[in-house]
């Protein structure tokens, strides 16, 4: 006669002797979010996803303590949220001790992501999480979403998704952006249809005349305007790399932090590269600030 395995004991909840896993970070979380199996181990692809969202939250930390010393309070979008990894694991190690007006919020445009996002929001008692079915672009005039955020959020958004959610964070007035930029084909389609008038006007053409070559410096161009355009509306912009991210070649890593910096020269320089390579019709894009000496 066959006996039914017995279930395996439950873990207590913030407690595990993973050595990947932060201390107070809850384990039954990271099992609903199929980080950790059943029993609480981590295989191969789980130990990769936890390092990469641990490794950002390092950059992300801070950010989040500098709005919370100046304001009291922090709000965060997170765009193109997917199944919200990044954000219920941040809710987890920061903002559950916070309460008041501290709020995340997660734009996805997948309902049903949606809906498994909020059930567990609601399970965990996280009241502090809101999850929308928004496009970012529809995000950005949502009556559901305060005028003003704190800290952006864009990890992998594609296509013209980062264009939209730097769009949303200049007009939300954000103090911090956090972007990994994704799938930068708008630029490079451009640099496609204008290529045959751009041939001859010079020798810098050559570097994307070949299709492989149009795609590889139309997605590092696009990245160079994003971040010209940032400056040009007076951040501050850094560029790294994201460890960890060794097997997607889409780990360049863009932190804008709002310092009122002179706009005039990054907005001069944002025209002249658009102007070199043939992108002005992109020019409502990648739009600058008022300019300032």
């Amino acid at each position: 006669m066959k006996r039914n395995k017995p279930a395996p004991a439950a873990l207590p909840a913030e407690v595990t002797d993973i050595p990947e896993i932060k201390p107070g970070q809850s384990v039954a979380l990271l099992q609903e979010l199929h980080i950790l199996t059943r029993d609480g181990k981590l295989n191969q692809d789980s130990r990769r996803k936890l390092k990469q969202v641990y490794h950002l939250y390092q950059f992300i930390e801070p950010l989040l303590k500098d709005v919370l010393e100046e304001k009291g309070s922090v709000s965060l979008v997170d765009h193109g949220a997917g199944k919200s990894y990044l954000g219920f694991i941040i809710y987890d190690l920061f903002f559950k001790q916070l309460g008041g007006d501290s709020h995340i919020y997660g734009i996805e445009t997948r309902e049903e992501l949606v809906q498994r996002s909020r059930e567990l929001a609601q399970k965990f008692s996280f009241p502090g999480m809101s999850f929308l079915p928004l496009s970012v672009a529809e995000s950005t005039t949502s009556d559901a979403l305060p005028p003003q955020i704190d800290i952006v959020t864009a990890l992998h958004a594609c296509n013209t998704a980062t264009d939209d959610a730097i769009d949303f964070a200049l007009k939300k007035k954000a103090k911090h952006m956090v972007l990994v930029p994704c799938c930068q084909a708008e630029v490079a389609s451009v640099l496609r249809k204008n290529k045959g008038q751009a041939l001859g006007k010079s020798a810098l053409t050559e570097i994307w005349r070949h299709p492989i070559h149009t795609r590889e410096f139309g997605s590092q161009i696009t990245n160079v305007l994003r971040c010209l355009q940032l400056e040009a509306h007076g951040y501050q912009v850094n560029v790294t790399e994201l460890v960890g991210w060794e097997h997607s070649m889409k780990n360049e890593l863009i932190i804008a932090t709002y310092k009122n910096l002179p706009r005039r020269r990054p907005s001069e320089r944002l025209q002249e590269v658009l102007e070199t390579v043939g992108l002005e019709e992109l020019g409502h894009r990648f739009y600058t600030g008022q300019e300032t000496a």
